[in-house]
């Protein structure tokens, strides 16, 4: 006799979206502990009990030469989910970020009447707006985690719902006691990849021994992800020789430890910087990169911010300095403003509470997920197409 149950798949290409399907697969036993949840997905969804039937630990391939080398990989993946799917027939799917696979995934599951349910926008409000078509035909709902992205789809019938950022709850255990921060200390932020290494690392260490120049009292520490990336870091320390830089801690997978000891920091704009909102840690934001990559991402991201913060309150929380502006000169003097007594710490901090609440520090997150698939599993019940497996066209 056939399983009766409701089936969802979770569908995660990235540690990040891995870390957010295991939370709402949680939620979602909490409402329905008879759910079947199976998937794609990683360790933390794996331990949290998802049945990942694709392991997508590789799978978070970066770089324009890396995509095209794993095209055939890729289409052979989505072919193989699009057939699965057929079989298996999920009252819903759950995509979960990993935009330039899902979409396509969706287009693929849309074809099959299955209900498809978009968890974390792809950034259209920052480029590639013309993607707004293919989601409005191929999404049947759409959950935002920034507040302003609603207003991005608001002339199209898509279903919209802004239901908060996930990482207020997966830091919300740190948050439990007051921050014991030490006013000398700045944290150093400077990216996690080693390209983002080589590019950083000369004008932030400038800027310590700028700050320390000023401030001799200061202490910097640099919070790395992986020990090989320490390692990699040490080694462009070493090449820089660069006079008077002062002493750098270098640790290992404790970042999120130490913006809850540092009073504030220099970072390399991503997410990082939410993390660093979340937690009350003021910032000084900045990004390099080579000139044609420069002028290329000028040309197709129209933003007034690259920093979250600030988008999310229409002015400037964390002070940017990009491209040519990235320079001690001007990164050690708007640090020292937001260091404890600075003379812009007051008002970052105030900004930051609010920017909290817009983010959804007050909503139940993967609880308002969870209601919001299982509602589409609802109404998606009487939905689907009858294409078999064997209607399916081999990828070209």
């Amino acid at each position: 006799m056939a399983d009766a149950r409701r089936t969802i798949w979770l569908v995660a290409g990235e540690s990040s979206g891995d870390m957010y399907g295991a939370q709402l697969a949680r939620a979602l036993w909490q409402r329905s502990p008879e759910l079947v949840l199976r998937g794609m997905g990683g360790h933390a969804m794996t331990q949290a009990g998802v049945d990942c039937f694709v392991d997508s630990t590789e799978l978070g391939v970066v770089g324009i030469v890396e995509v095209l080398k794993s095209i055939r990989f890729f289409l052979k993946l989505l072919k193989s989910l699009e057939i699965k799917a057929m079989e298996e027939r999920p009252d819903a799917v759950v995509l979960i970020d990993y935009p330039g696979f899902n979409l396509n995934l969706a287009q693929r599951l849309h074809r099959l009447g299955i209900p498809v349910v978009y968890y974390i926008s792809p950034q259209i409000w920052a480029w590639r707006k013309g993607r707004i078509r293919r989601i409005v035909r191929d999404v049947d709902k759409m959950l935002c985690i920034f507040p302003f992205e609603p207003a991005v789809y608001a002339n199209t019938p898509l279903d919209v719902t802004f239901v908060g950022h996930p990482l207020l709850e997966q830091l919300a255990p740190l948050r439990e006691t007051p921050a014991q921060r030490d006013p000398n200390l700045v944290l150093l932020l400077p990216g996690s990849r080693r390209s983002e290494l080589k590019a950083m690392l000369p004008f932030f260490i400038r800027t310590a021994a700028e700050l320390h120049r000023r401030r001799p009292e200061l202490t910097f520490v640099m919070p790395l992800p992986r020990e090989g990336i320490q390692v990699f870091a040490k080694e462009q320390l070493t090449k820089l020789n660069a006079p008077d830089v002062p002493e750098i801690r270098l640790t290992v997978g404790d970042t999120r430890q130490w913006m809850r000891r540092a009073s504030a920091g220099l970072a390399k704009s991503g997410t990082v910087t939410v993390e660093a909102l979340i937690l009350n840690l003021p910032l000084v934001v900045t990004y390099k990169v080579n000139w044609l990559t420069w002028r290329i991402g000028k040309l197709l991201v129209k933003l007034s911010s690259i920093t979250i913060a600030n988008l999310i309150a229409g002015k400037t929380v964390f002070e940017e300095y990009l491209q040519h502006d990235a320079v001690p000169e001007k990164l050690a003097p708007a640090l020292l403003d937001i260091l404890p007594e600075g003379r812009r710490r007051q008002q970052v901090e105030e900004d930051m509470r609010q920017c909290r609440e817009r983010l959804g520090e007050k909503l139940n997150v993967s609880q308002n997920v969870a209601d919001a698939v299982l509602a589409c599993t609802a109404h998606g019940a009487d939905k689907g197409g009858s294409i078999a497996a064997s209607d399916v066209k081999s990828e070209r």
